[in-house]
């Protein structure tokens, strides 16, 4: 499918799938890089239907490196421990060192 025939949804799981292992971003990183910086809001909606299409879900936090879409996930931790089996320490529902594994599409694409 070409970018220019994908809908904003389908453009987010496309980064999203480029997040590297062991590596995070932010819901506003995409937004940005998807040149509609203010949609990071939309960017949740679409992580929160994204979990049949194969999409990396668990590496999209909030700008703070809060799990906020924690609770989309099956089991009450699961967002939590697939980020501790890609080596990411996360205290309390956030990401420690967000800055060191921050990865962030517009400047890494």
């Amino acid at each position: 499918m070409k970018p220019e025939t994908l809908n904003f949804f389908d453009k987010v799981y496309e980064v999203a799938k480029l997040i590297p292992y062991g590596r995070v971003t932010s819901y506003g990183a995409i937004a940005t890089y998807l040149g509609a910086a203010r949609s990071a809001r939309m960017v949740g909606y679409a992580m929160n239907g994204s979990h049949s299409k194969d999409v990396p879900a668990h590496r999209v936090v909030n700008r703070k490196g809060l799990l906020t879409g924690k609770h989309h996930f099956d089991g009450t931790n699961l967002m939590q421990q697939l980020l501790e089996s890609e080596g990411i320490a996360v205290i309390e529902n956030q990401i420690q060192n967000l800055d060191k594994i921050f990865w962030d599409p517009s400047k890494e694409l």
